[in-house]
């Protein structure tokens, strides 16, 4: 058995061991010894996590520097479609060499595949399988895409996504004979306009194109979707919807406020209560659950219910890889550093069913490469990425998701 594997069975069972004394047994009195034992796997569990990212990464450079040895050409995907490989090939002899390291034929095939007509102006639409890495590779960062419903457009036309709230009516109970009451469901639209979004340019140096053991077209692809998925996570989280996104906070309801004195904490009636401000109908919903950032998360590891066991629990493997999310009142939770950090009036928290906000994606990436002289002079090719996109959540009363918010003083 590897040790990485014998370390990811040791932190299931530390995980196990911990749901069992926090979940599975409600009517046990919380003493001392559950509390030394929770700190203790806890603090185990920490150490074995860290140790897990070492190996991993000790192990991926030795395989690459073992495979370097042998002549064998890094790859960091999956195999592809000899269609897929052959239109990465043509991305990445561009991404290196320019318009001009394509013959006459290739960009033609270009312009089939990728339906591109910008070959003069240095465009490259991006491949399918290069587009999908990139939205996968974006989904990686910041928490919104992990959670929102993605879907794709051909075109950014306006466009207006129907919605209902009928929870809170009801049908009636009437005599014989009597006409029925009008009641008319709160059938409404939310847009979702598309914004243009760019990555700003990514100087690379001469000598990583001139090196044919690295995959440029990753490294390049790479960076333009990290800088791209962080500030559309930006949006994405806290946009007015002004000339911009409508973020997941901005269009939250209020779930609960902090009392007086609670600018940096919250308690596990708190949370109790945030859990209870989405209707029944919405928080028995598959996929509900927090959002938060780290710092928060720091704060609620310390809280306790009210037989005084801690209310987090981490996650373990149950089949998927990296393992499960941590849970906090039996709800995962995700991690969005783009949430606020608990303050004076900070909307630190989201509870509900975070899968209704959409991200609308047009079309694919298109990249641009400049040899002009203020890179030239410093042995540099320029490559920026362009991509349209947008967000909103599907609710218009705001009880879908709910947010806790610290106390002003």
């Amino acid at each position: 058995m590897s040790k990485i594997k014998a370390l990811r069975e040791r932190h299931n069972a530390l995980a196990r061991e911990l749901q069992d004394i926090t979940e599975q047994n409600p009517g046990a009195t919380w003493n001392a010894e559950h509390q030394a034992k929770y700190d203790a796997n806890m603090a185990e569990i920490e150490q074995v996590r860290a140790e897990i990212r070492r190996l991993e990464a000790v192990a991926a450079l030795e395989v690459e520097d073992r495979a370097r040895e042998l002549g064998i050409e890094i790859q960091d995907r999956p195999a592809q479609s000899p269609a897929a490989a052959a239109a990465r090939s043509l991305l990445n002899k561009w991404l290196r060499g320019g318009d001009g390291a394509l013959s006459a034929e290739e960009w033609n095939t270009v312009r089939n595949a990728m339906s591109t007509g910008t070959a003069s102006e240095g465009g490259y639409t991006v491949e399918t399988s290069v587009a999908t890495e990139l939205i996968k590779a974006m989904k990686e960062f910041g928490g919104m895409r992990s959670i929102a419903t993605q879907f794709g457009t051909d075109q950014g036309n306006p466009m207006n996504w129907p919605t209902m709230d009928d929870t809170g009516n009801t049908g009636e109970l009437i005599a014989e004979n009597t006409t029925a009451t009008s009641q008319d469901a709160a059938f409404n639209t939310v847009g979702l306009p598309v914004y243009k979004w760019s990555s700003k340019i990514v100087a690379v140096p001469f000598e990583l194109l001139q090196d044919s053991q690295l995959n440029i077209d990753s490294i390049v692809v790479g960076l333009c979707a990290t800088r791209l998925a962080r500030v559309q996570n930006t949006y994405f989280t806290t946009g007015t919807g002004t000339s911009q996104p409508r973020g997941i906070v901005t269009a939250a309801g209020s779930g609960k406020v902090g009392t007086t004195g609670q600018t940096t904490t919250v308690t596990y009636d708190d949370l109790v209560d945030l859990e209870h401000s989405v209707d029944p109908a919405y928080r028995n919903q598959a996929g509900v659950g927090f959002m938060m950032n780290d710092a928060s998360l720091k704060v609620i590891r310390k809280i306790k219910d009210t037989e005084g066991r801690p209310i987090f629990v981490p996650g373990y493997e149950t089949g998927n890889p990296g393992g499960a999310p941590d849970r906090l009142l039996n709800r995962p939770i995700t991690i969005n550093q783009d949430m606020a950090v608990m303050g004076a009036n900070a909307k630190s928290i989201l509870f509900g069913v975070l899968g209704n906000y959409r991200i609308r994606d047009v079309m694919s990436a298109t990249l641009f490469r400049f040899t002009d002289s203020a890179y030239t002079k410093l042995g540099q090719v320029g490559f920026l990425a362009w991509q349209r996109a947008g967000g909103n959540l599907l609710d218009v009363s705001g009880s879908t998701v709910k947010f806790y918010q610290n106390s002003a003083t």
